[in-house]
């Protein structure tokens, strides 16, 4: 895969600033993010990279809906082509949800790349709620007009997307999927934000990965949210966020 063949948007108001990085989830895009990643940046007075995966948004198809299971390692592999490529080395990631596991894997591999991680419903093994979340999605998708909402910001490779998603997650192989090998090596500071009512995961999520970090580890629940918070409740993240990232760098 080619850089170019990605959608990146990259607002660069100060280079002695960091740059907040954004990493969407298994259905996002930069667009579906809305205003929120540009409310972070003015808060905390940092750049802004965000961008489409492979498959995503405006970013060219993927070549098939098949994955590997190390797929999430991949696309941590493919962030740290675009730190290069930027040439950026004081980075603080956000990912939601995909984006957090991301970002998670991103900061054990390349820690001299990555100040702080922000990540918001992140998962680091399969659970039978994140089994029946998908299961209900991939209901959703056939029975509603999921698929016309979708299509808004996805286009014709909506299908290819959601498959990639729903079969690879659902898959028997997959069941087994963990990343917790990878904490030990993180020591970024962290902040792990999780909604009380997250359909795709329980706060066992967040408590196994607070726990095994080796870097300063905090986490904030917010009541009555599901699995995105930053969209259910906007202010309550940014402000929760800002005061992390603030506190880290002034």
């Amino acid at each position: 895969m080619k850089l170019t063949d990605l959608e990146i948007k990259h607002i660069q108001n100060d280079p002695k600033r960091p740059t907040l990085i954004f990493l969407h989830d298994s259905l996002g895009s930069i667009a579906l993010w809305r205003d929120f990643p540009e409310k972070l940046a003015a808060l905390t007075q940092c750049n802004l990279l965000i961008y489409d995966r492979l498959g995503y948004g405006q970013s060219q198809p993927m070549p098939t809906h098949v994955r590997n299971n190390d797929y999430v390692e991949l696309e941590a592999d493919v962030l740290n082509r675009i730190i290069t490529e930027y040439a950026l080395s004081n980075v603080i990631l956000f990912g939601h949800s995909d984006g957090g596991s991301i970002a998670l894997i991103a900061a054990s591999k390349y820690p001299s790349k990555i100040k702080a991680i922000i990540v918001e419903a992140a998962h680091i093994f399969v659970e039978d709620i994140t089994l029946k979340g998908i299961c209900e999605a991939a209901e959703a998708y056939a029975t509603t007009d999921l698929p016309e909402r979708l299509a808004k910001y996805h286009g014709t490779k909506t299908d290819t997307m959601v498959k990639a998603w729903t079969e690879t997650w659902r898959s028997p192989a997959f069941r087994n999927w963990n990343i917790e090998h990878f904490l030990k090596s993180i020591t970024a500071p962290l902040l792990f934000i999780q909604g009380e009512n997250d359909e795709y995961g329980t706060l066992n999520q967040v408590k196994k990965t607070i726990s095994q970090v080796s870097g300063s580890a905090e986490k904030a629940v917010i009541p009555t949210v599901g699995h995105t918070p930053h969209k259910e409740q906007p202010d309550v993240v940014l402000k929760i966020a800002a005061t992390f990232i603030n506190r880290l760098i002034r």
